[in-house]
């Protein structure tokens, strides 16, 4: 199936072959029909599958086929997104669509400058990409107003509602048209999406490419067994072994990526950290130059773990697991995209059980040991509280639990794992708590 055969007009067909975009993915293919039929979409699929397509294309091919200007401060389409990054991806994306149409695409997000996003608002725009936070800035101050608008896109549904989100959607709905159409697009599906959906779907149609929760298959997931305190010379050494290679490494608060990054750039890494205590300018250099391939090593918070498509990254590593076990799978997703093939890289540390456990649940698959034995799980361990971890807790080296690390360097065969984690890696009884 190509893009003609889903009805799409000509002149969106054109565009996209001019962006050598011809063939659409099985989200796009499953998706797009409904969309153009009017009906609203729930799209489960995992990151990196073409959802802004499925979403983007039959909203311009209705808004071309209308033909109506947007009246000064009101847009015909809303996309809310949860980072800067991944509205901008969006935005990128959508302006790349509608080249030579007389659509108006426009991104506000926080971090930039707030009069220069309501002059660009004053005269109306077709598609409007934000951030929940900025969105009500610019509602208050009267530059935008949502009554006029018929298409609203919730992206990465699922990691709105871990961000704080849902008080935010709950004050922009009621503004927009009652007669509209609404998408909601995510990997995941915690308990809470299917609240939300049905809060802001209706007679929704539910498309699904692959299990929620589930990782692209073509990428070598590996974990290491390694105490807190030596996790970042083992980092070093597994980095040291691809330094012409693209890596992005996964911390869980910002005060420990930015400690981290300064480390590697100490030690001859060309790398670059992104987090929330960075200017948005600062923010998109870094991802500039990292894809780019001025820099080799991106040291970034869940900020970065959605809306990130580069095709040329090789490695993940999740120096901290997430606290949220589905922020797993976005994460590695930023690796083996557009069909390539990437590694995903854990290392674990004692406190960290209960995190691993609950990300081998979520993907329903066990994750093949690198080096290390696993740890035990004491009694009346728990999870670490979220916002913890992030490089700052030194203490992990003498207080490891369970079996000790097997024998070698613990680099060792990465990349080839040491086989499933069963009988002697370790008494690990599922169910229990851990922290």
């Amino acid at each position: 199936m190509d893009f003609d055969m889903l009805g799409l007009a000509p002149r969106l067909v054109n565009v996209l072959k001019e962006q050598g975009i011809t063939d659409p993915t099985p989200i796009q293919t499953q998706a797009i029909p409904h969309a153009m039929n009017g009906r609203d979409v729930m799209g489960l699929a995992q990151t990196g599958s073409g959802k802004t397509a499925a979403f983007g294309l039959p909203m311009i091919h209705a808004l071309l086929k209308a033909g109506v200007k947007p009246n000064p401060k009101t847009s015909r389409g809303l996309i809310l997104a949860p980072t800067r990054e991944l509205a901008k991806q969006i935005a990128d994306n959508l302006t790349a669509y509608t080249k030579g149409t007389h659509l108006k695409v426009a991104l506000v997000v926080g971090g930039a400058g707030i009069v220069a996003q309501t002059k660009r608002l004053a005269g109306g725009v077709d598609l409007l990409v934000a951030t929940p936070g900025r969105l009500i800035d610019l509602l208050d101050r009267r530059a935008v107003r949502l009554d006029e608008t018929i298409y609203l896109v919730l992206d990465e549904a699922d990691q709105m509602l871990d961000m704080g989100f849902i008080h935010a959607l709950r004050r922009i709905a009621p503004l927009l048209a009652k007669d509209r159409q609404t998408m909601m697009f995510s990997a995941t599906m915690p308990k809470l999406m299917g609240e939300l959906a049905g809060t802001y779907l209706t007679d929704a149609v539910r498309v699904q490419v692959n299990p929620p929760g589930q990782a692209v298959k073509k990428i070598n997931q590996s974990v290491h067994f390694v105490a807190q305190a030596a996790k970042t010379d083992l980092l070093i050494e597994l980095l040291d072994k691809h330094r012409d290679e693209l890596a992005i490494v996964f911390g869980r608060t910002k005060h420990g990526c930015e400690k981290l990054y300064k480390v590697l750039e100490k030690k001859g890494f060309a790398a670059a950290s992104i987090h929330g205590n960075k200017s948005q300018g600062q923010r998109q250099r870094a991802l500039e130059a990292f894809k780019a391939g001025k820099t080799r090593v991106l040291v970034a918070t869940d900020v970065a773990a959605r809306g990130l498509d580069i095709p040329d990254v090789r490695f993940v590593y999740n120096y901290d697991l997430p606290n949220v076990a589905e922020n797993y799978v976005h994460r590695i997703g930023r690796t083996a995209r557009a069909g390539a093939d990437g590694s995903a890289v854990a290392l674990v540390a004692p406190d960290e059980m209960i995190e691993l456990k609950d990300i081998e649940k979520a993907m329903k698959d066990t994750i093949p040991v690198a080096s290390g034995r696993e740890w035990e799980i004491q009694p009346g361990q728990k999870k670490r509280p979220n916002g913890g971890g992030g490089g700052r807790r030194g203490g992990g080296g003498g207080q490891r639990s369970g079996a000790p690390r097997a024998a070698g360097k613990p680099g060792g065969g990465q990349g080839k794992p040491g086989g499933r984690r069963r009988g002697g890696g370790g008494n690990r009884s599922r169910g229990q708590s851990a922290a």
